[in-house]
């Protein structure tokens, strides 16, 4: 059995014991482990230490106020900041991690920025693989729980990827996670920020706290000779650009913006893509994107930055970009109608995110721009109303539906985004709302189910049931031409 003294971990405690193990949950702790006591939202970690301590517990690492809370008989490490301690513990007792990593912090586009960064080292024949919402994917596979897992978690996954071969990771830097220091421990070759707006406030309580979040990823994780990749379209962005200098990071800015490293000079949609011409550093340079979306433009040109900020040659990064593929649940062409009409899936779950997709789409709409919205439950009420303002200001015809209604009342997150689109029609059943939409589809229309992406759930009160909007569209195109031919 793999055993480490606590001092080997970078613990400290009156006696220097030796565990068998980390864990974080009381529930699941072995014999010899040591457990993390960790201060929450809604109580103290120190409040279960006793049935860590029953379960064997060797240790417990908590706090100032979580050590006031125990009782004598089990060593105890105190730590300013035990989350920090957690995770460099973790990151010392499992070792290994791929030789290259990149993290993507931003409201949206993570998910399609790293899943692109795998796809492109994957065209150089590199193992790679991302991490995030959509789980680990690429070289090596493993389902994740968390956008960033908590960090024995993560350090797990990494060491066992290193294991497997993988010598690449790319994976999302969430704003919790990083509040949560849930990435200290990583050893960061680059870093990238692709957007800023509304989001997770029901956690963070402001803006400036959630901005601030997401600049723990320069402040803090990245190291001062690691690049940053900062999209500077952002109203953001130039902030973002003047912190990692100041940490001595070189900065690749990217962006439409005149005097960008990377910038995007012009568009041309297509109906299943797009064509995109940017000057790289002086060099001017035109590839066509099989992706939907001016914004799927601009995470291509971020991935490529960053695949570049690892040490890949910009000329070889500008080479992949034409082979990149959709990433599940993002802008992903689900079904087209036999008449025509296309429906896309996208996670778009803020304000700004399903303004950007609509913006998106509309290029690629020769009719109407339908969209299915809704917002989900036990989360930030206030974007609520801003969600349907959204999808009516930029869609020709609006169905509000669930989304993750969780323990609330679906019928009141409803009427609360049909406060800002008040000629919305309002379907509850989600499957229906998709089979709605669906049914209203002409030559040329497009409908955007946005929302869940990628989720292949549906909680409702608890209860998670089995619901995917791809599915659900593939199924509605079907059943409607099934009773057109009688």
């Amino acid at each position: 059995m793999k055993t480490r003294t606590l001092s080997s971990l970078g613990l400290t405690a009156p006696s220097d014991v030796a565990v068998t193990g980390l864990s974080v949950d009381s529930r699941k702790v072995g014999p010899g482990e040591l457990f993390a006591a960790l201060p929450g939202s809604a109580a103290h970690g120190a409040r279960f230490a006793a049935m860590a301590a029953e379960r064997g517990a060797a240790a417990i690492l908590t706090d100032r106020e979580g050590a006031g809370m125990l009782l004598e008989g089990v060593p105890v490490v105190v730590a300013e900041d035990p989350r920090e301690a957690l995770a460099r513990a973790a990151a010392l007792w499992f070792g290994a991690q791929p030789e290259v990593i990149a993290a993507v912090t931003g409201t949206n586009g993570k998910s399609s920025v790293t899943a692109f960064v795998r796809q492109i080292w994957e065209g150089r024949g590199i193992a790679g693989i991302n991490l995030g919402t959509t789980g680990v994917e690429g070289a090596w596979t493993a389902p994740t729980a968390h956008t960033t897992p908590e960090p024995i978690t993560l350090h797990r996954l990494l060491s066992e990827a290193a294991a497997a071969g993988v010598t690449h990771c790319a994976l999302e830097a969430s704003s919790h996670g990083l509040d949560q220091r849930r990435l200290d421990g990583l050893r960061l070759r680059a870093a990238g920020f692709t957007n800023f707006s509304r989001d997770h406030l029901d956690y963070h309580g402001t803006f400036e706290a959630y901005f601030a979040a997401k600049m723990h990823l320069f402040e803090r994780v990245l190291p001062e000779d690691g690049i940053a990749c900062v999209n500077i379209d952002d109203p953001k962005g130039l902030e973002v650009a003047a912190i990692a200098r100041e940490r001595g990071q070189d900065v690749l800015t990217l962006g439409a913006t005149e005097g960008a490293d990377v910038r995007l000079l012009a568009t041309r949609f297509e109906e299943d893509g797009q064509s995109v011409r940017f000057d790289w550093r002086g060099g001017v340079h035109q590839v066509r994107l099989g992706l939907v979306g001016d914004f799927q433009a601009a995470n291509a040109l971020m991935a490529a930055a960053l695949a570049h900020a690892c040490g890949m040659e910009a000329g070889e990064a500008i080479e992949a970009l034409p082979r990149l593929g959709t990433v599940r649940g993002r802008m992903q062409l689900a079904a087209v109608r036999a008449r025509g009409g296309a429906i896309f899936v996208d996670y778009a779950h803020t304000p700004d995110a399903v303004a950007t997709a609509l913006r998106a789409l509309r290029p690629h709409a020769m009719g109407r721009l339908i969209a299915v919205v809704g917002a989900g439950g036990d989360r930030d009420r206030a974007k609520r109303p801003l969600m349907g303002r959204a999808a009516a200001e930029h869609a020709d015809a609006v169905i509000v539906t669930d989304d993750n209604p969780r323990s609330e009342d679906p019928a009141a997150i409803r009427a609360a985004v049909l406060e800002g689109a008040p000629g919305a029609l309002e379907v509850g059943d989600r499957a229906e709302a998709i089979l709605r939409g669906t049914a209203m589809l002409g030559p040329g229309d497009v409908l955007l189910v946005a929302g869940k992406g990628h989720e292949a759930g549906q909680e409702v009160a608890g209860t998670v049931h089995p619901f995917d909007d791809v599915e659900q569209a593939s199924i509605a195109v079907a059943a409607l031409e099934e009773a057109a031919r009688g």
